[in-house]
C-alpha cells in the first residue's frame, strides 16, 4: 500500500521476530529525485525532494520520502531529522504558517543540512502491513539512511551525521545510534525513561483506528494504524501551553498514523530499558517543561534542565556527554509548536556547534 500519488507494486508480506541489534532489512540502492523549487535568495538552503527506494527483507519494495536541505555555505554535517507516532515530516519542516516556527530552517539558517524523512507508513513513505513495521525495523532503515548521507548518494557527501527525532521518533533515534554506532550525535525530544502511566493513557485513549478516520479513508484499511480523534490534539500533545491557534489548525490538519507493533517496541527498548547507555557520541535530551507524559510526579521532575539531567544521566555512558534542555514556559509534547520554539532550534545550534560541528 501506497499513499497517493507514489506508484507502488503490491505482494504478499510475511511475519518474523527480530532481534535488538540484528535487522532483517537491506536498502536498495535506487533513489528518485526531484528538485525542489530554486530558492529565492542565495542565503537560502537548496532543497531536494528525495524517494529513496527500500529493499525490506521479506517485505514489498518501498520508498521512503525526504527532504534534502543544503545551505548555500558549505556544510560537512546533516541532520537526519525523524518524527513522532501521528505526527510526518511537517513536525521538523512546517510550511510558512503564522506563529509555527520551522526547525529545518533554523537549522540551515545556522549552517547545518538536514534531511527531514516520512517514516515508513506515514506521509508520502510507504505502507506495509502494520503487523511487520517496528521501531526497531525503522531503526535499521534510518541506519542505511546515515549510510548512503555518507557516501554521497542524495548529492552532497557529509563526513558528520547527527541523527534526530521526536517521541517515537526520538526511540527510533537512540535505537540506532545505540545498535550502529555510525553518527556523530543524537538529538532527542520528546522521550525520558520514566513516563507517567495514568496520563499515557488517557492520550492513547484519544488514538483509534486510522481506517475510521475521513482523512485517511480508502488510503489505510490495516486496522493496527492508528491515529488521534479529530480535535484532541490540541489537548493531548499541546496543553498545558497556550498554543497558537494556527499551530493547532496545522497539526491537526497534517497529522499522521503509527503502527501499534511500532510503538510497542519502541517504548519497551527506548523509553524504560537502559539500551541508551551503549550510546557513544554525544546527546542532546530536549522536552516540553510541562509535557504530561514525561514530566509529572509520576515519571520525572522537569523544573529545570539540571533536574532532567539527574532524572536521566543513570541511562546514559559518560562518552555521552549528556547534555538536558527544558523549553521556558508551560508548553506539552509538541513543543517544536510552541510559540518560544525558536529557543529550542537556539539550543540545538549551540550543541551541535560545541560537540558536533559544521
Amino acid at each position: 500500500m501506497r499513499r497517493p500519488g507514489n506508484q507502488y507494486t503490491d505482494r504478499k508480506p510475511a511475519w518474523w521476530r527480530r532481534a535488538l541489534a540484528v535487522g532483517l532489512v537491506t536498502l536498495g540502492v535506487g533513489t528518485a529525485l526531484t528538485p525542489a523549487q530554486p530558492p529565492a535568495t542565495a542565503s537560502e538552503a537548496a532543497c531536494t525532494e528525495l524517494d529513496i527506494e527500500l529493499t525490506v527483507a521479506l517485505l514489498l519494495p518501498a520508498t521512503m520520502h525526504g527532504r534534502l536541505c543544503v545551505p548555500a555555505e558549505p556544510t560537512n554535517t546533516v541532520q537526519l531529522l525523524i518524527p513522532g507516532g501521528t505526527f510526518n515530516s511537517t513536525y521538523w519542516d512546517p510550511p510558512a504558517v503564522p506563529g509555527v516556527r520551522s526547525f529545518r530552517g533554523a537549522m540551515n539558517e545556522a549552517g547545518y543540512a538536514t534531511l527531514t524523512v516520512d517514516r515508513l507508513g506515514t506521509g508520502r513513505s510507504t505502507v506495509p502491513l502494520g503487523v511487520t513495521l517496528t521501531a526497531i525495523q525503522q531503526a535499521e532503515l534510518m541506519h542505511r539512511v546515515v549510510q548512503r548521507l555518507r557516501a554521497g548518494a542524495f548529492g552532497p557527501r557529509f563526513d558528520k551525521v547527527i541523527i534526530g527525532g521526536h517521541s517515537l521518533g526520538a526511540a527510533i533515534s537512540l535505537i540506532e545510534a545505540a545498535t550502529f554506532r555510525d553518527v556523530d550525535g543524537v538529538l532527542l525530544t520528546g522521550l525520558a525513561h520514566r513516563i507517567d502511566p495514568v496520563n499515557v493513557a488517557t492520550a492513547f485513549a484519544t488514538f483509534y483506528p486510522a481506517m475510521l478516520d475521513p482523512k485517511f479513508g480508502g488510503d489505510i484499511v490495516d486496522p493496527l494504524y492508528l491515529t488521534t480523534q479529530p480535535n484532541t490534539r490540541e489537548e493531548s500533545f499541546h496543553r498545558p501551553g497556550r498554543a497558537d491557534p494556527d499551530a493547532v489548525a496545522l497539526d491537526e490538519a497534517t497529522k499522521d498514523v503509527f503502527s501499534v507493533t511500532e510503538a510497542a517496541d519502541g517504548i519497551g527498548v527506548a523509553y524504560v530499558t537502559p539500551y541508551s547507555l551503549l550510546v557513544d557520541v554525544p546527546v542532546l535530551l530536549a522536552l516540553g517543561g510541562h509535557d504530561p507524559l514525561l514530566c509529572s510526579p509520576l515519571a520525572i521532575d522537569c523544573t529545570s534542565a539540571e533536574t532532567v539531567y539527574r532524572a536521566e544521566a543513570p541511562y546514559f555512558s559518560p562518552a555521552a556527554r549528556l547534555r538536558t534542555y527544558v523549553l521556558p514556559g508551560d508548553y506539552g509534547h509538541a513543543f517544536n509548536y510552541a510559540p518560544n520554539a525558536d529557543h529550542f532550534h537556539a539550543e540545538v545550534v549551540d550543541w551541535a556547534g560545541a560537540t558536533i560541528g559544521r
